[in-house]
């Protein structure tokens, strides 16, 4: 409880700081006026408009970092990220297909899905490249990653160049493609809280069987954990996570890869504590960037992966850094 509190102070911070940035300032005390129950129009704006979106940004960065700090686990390398991967690359061909082709599906299950789909057929298809159903190979496994990412994303620009006319507007898909967070209704802010609430639950089940499997695979079935069974589980439910936070976020890159980092730092390496604290990180990693990104250059807004490149570019450099020091 002593290392959750700063935690929640730091993300109840960044909540606070995504709650009063934007092209018109709010201060903290209109901010707190309107979650008062004040009933004039700039508070019923902050209630309607942006607290619902600093709260979806928040739930995705906590699924981000979910879904990194699994990655990571289960290929046992702490440069492992759902963006570098091709499973972030991947939910984008999906969701670039639900929203570019008529599929006659109702718009919220067609982007999940599809994005779901694209997001596990990616990774299952890093991990064959990688050839990690035999002897793990981490620098391999992060090669064919980025160069599948790559690759997934001329795919994505090719299908926007040869699906678009002139009733379909680019500029929806260009903003899944730079990333950038959605206000949401009550309902699909209902459905993101749910959405992470099953995530955590499915990653706390796992978390055993990640400390095992960050032993070796012999020690982990001596453990009585089968090693290519559970890979494969964790895979599904990394991929899953990553898919609910590309639907609702676009492609935001870096947080899997800062947030499991930080968590392991400050609470150690074991997932029991480390998947929540990485959750938390990344929500408030996530609110704050996307403040910064409505707030920087008003009143036009800064594309939300951008600013977290900016941030994690430098942060993944310096890993790589001290990892061929090493």
């Amino acid at each position: 409880m002593k290392r959750a509190l700063p935690l929640l102070l730091a993300l109840s911070s960044a909540l606070a700081f995504g709650a009063m940035a934007g092209h018109d300032w709010a201060s903290p005390g209109r901010l707190f006026s309107a979650l008062s129950g004040d009933t004039s129009l700039q508070s019923q704006l902050l209630m309607v408009w942006r607290l619902p979106r600093v709260l979806a940004a928040a739930l995705v960065g906590a699924l981000l970092g979910l879904g990194g700090a699994i990655f990571q686990g289960v290929f046992r390398n702490p440069l492992a990220e759902p963006y570098l991967l091709g499973s972030s690359g991947g939910a984008a061909i999906g969701a670039t297909i639900a929203l570019l082709v008529p599929l006659g599906l109702p718009a919220g299950p067609a982007l999940a899905g599809l994005s779901f789909l694209g997001a596990w057929g990616a990774t299952w298809l890093v991990l064959a490249v990688a050839g990690l159903h035999g002897r793990p190979d981490t620098a391999g496994l992060l090669l064919a990653g980025v160069a599948i990412a790559a690759m997934l994303g001329a795919l994505r620009s090719f299908l926007m160049l040869a699906l678009s006319d002139d009733t379909v507007n680019l500029q929806v898909v260009l903003s899944w493609t730079l990333g950038g967070i959605q206000t949401p209704d009550m309902a699909g802010l209902a459905l993101l809280s749910g959405l992470v609430v099953a995530a955590l639950a499915l990653s706390l089940r796992l978390a055993r069987g990640l400390d095992l499997l960050g032993l070796g695979e012999e020690q982990a079935f001596a453990f009585g954990l089968d090693p290519a069974g559970f890979v494969r589980i964790a895979v599904l439910v990394g991929a899953g996570i990553v898919a609910a936070a590309v639907a609702y976020g676009g492609l935001v890159a870096f947080i899997g890869l800062i947030a499991p980092h930080l968590a392991r730092w400050w609470t150690g390496p074991r997932h029991a504590g480390m998947l929540p604290a990485s959750a938390l990180i990344g929500a408030a990693i996530v609110c704050a960037c996307d403040g910064i990104a409505r707030a920087v250059l008003p009143p036009a807004e800064v594309p939300l992966g951008l600013i977290t490149a900016l941030f994690g570019g430098p942060f993944f450099l310096l890993l790589l850094a001290r990892r061929l020091r090493a």
